[in-house]
């Protein structure tokens, strides 16, 4: 006699199957939590492995506050006055704290909600950030540009290199980071300056360039798929990812200026202060990620790759704190500061409490 499936005295497959799945384990510094709370700090972050909005902040005894949400595919990150802007799979969301000053929840100082929507379909969108304008300006890599938003279509052009003979959903130099200087677009970091379908692939060792958006010139060239440019205290600052760097670059000489080693495929640049907080990612075992020069490093350095948030203290370069990932997130993408907020949450789309939450203006 064959069993029923649906006996509830069998196993369950699925019970099974979700034994077998890694558990998320995150630690830290032995005072990370206590830096976070002596610059009045807390952090946002972005997998799009698992698809997840980390919102680290501090509960009221001092501990370490870990809150998250699902949105599928979820990359870029940046923070307004009141709000958040998050990239997903196709659409970008904005979120805006709905508590007043000095209101909280159960410890927590801030909820941020997805208020508005935009689709974009699938266009792969990188980088984010908001121009002198108001404007969200982010990096479109599929067609390798920069754009916006549009209220009628999946996005209006701002700006593609020179090297790009046309607008194309090919994905061409893999277009990824941009920093912002006195409001508008300066800096755009790309794996390579190909123009054929998915040509960056071809020259991920080497090949990476940062741009100056005003001038379409290289300032830089031979980098291992950069990312994350940001404009600093006077210095263009970005992540030579495939070699695992931390550094800036000197427009001067044409060249980016190594300032600390991180364990890990680099991704996901912020300040705060005296320090830079970088996000790394343990590389995935395929094409896009072998034969980079951080194979190399990571062996010279008898270290393995991590999946981290390491804080680095911009007058010596070292790395003073750190937060750490394992189990079921090997990758990051963006991390971002939030000053002058200790403990964050948000709301999503998987529960039904986003039905029950009202407030009203003024």
């Amino acid at each position: 006699m064959n069993p029923d499936p649906h006996d509830p005295r069998l196993p369950d497959p699925r019970d099974a199957a979700a034994a077998q799945q890694p558990a998320l384990d995150i630690s830290t510094s032995r005072q990370f939590a206590a830096w976070l709370a002596e610059q009045q700090l807390s952090l946002a972050l972005t997998t799009y492995q698992i698809g997840k909005l980390f919102l680290i902040g501090r509960k009221p005894e001092g501990e370490l506050s870990i809150f998250e949400r699902s949105f599928n595919r979820c990359m870029g990150l940046c923070a307004t006055a009141n709000g958040l802007y998050l990239s997903s799979l196709y659409q970008v969301w904005r979120f805006e704290n709905v508590f007043t000053a000095g209101e909280q929840q159960d410890g927590y100082d801030r909820l941020y909600v997805p208020q508005v929507g935009y689709t974009t379909g699938d266009l792969d969108i990188h980088d984010l950030a908001v121009a002198g304008d108001g404007r969200l300006v982010f990096v479109n890599t599929l067609f390798g540009c920069l754009a916006t938003l549009s209220e009628t279509h999946s996005f209006k052009p701002l700006w593609r290199p020179r090297f790009s003979s046309r607008l194309a959903a090919e994905d061409r130099c893999h277009l990824n980071g941009l920093a912002m200087q006195d409001g508008r677009p300066a800096y755009v970091t790309a794996v390579s300056q190909s123009d054929v379908v998915d040509g960056w692939r071809d020259h991920r060792a080497d090949g990476g360039v940062v741009i100056d958006v005003a001038s379409d010139e290289v300032i830089a060239g031979g980098l291992s798929m950069p990312h994350s440019p940001r404009w600093y205290r006077d210095r263009l600052w970005l992540l030579n990812s495939g070699s695992g760097e931390f550094g800036y670059v000197d427009r001067a000489a044409g060249r980016f200026v190594p300032v600390t080693f991180c364990a890990g495929y680099l991704r996901g640049l912020t300040f705060h202060g005296d320090f830079a907080l970088v996000g790394l990612s343990k590389p995935r075992h395929n094409r896009t990620f072998s034969g980079l020069p951080l194979d190399d490093r990571l062996q010279a350095h008898g270290a393995e790759a991590r999946c981290a948030v390491q804080v680095i203290d911009l007058r010596r370069g070292d790395v003073v704190h750190w937060l750490r990932f394992e189990g079921v997130v090997d990758e990051l993408y963006d991390v971002v500061t939030l000053p002058g907020v200790r403990r964050p949450m948000a709301l999503g789309f998987k529960t039904d409490e986003i039905r029950r939450v009202l407030s009203i203006e003024g």
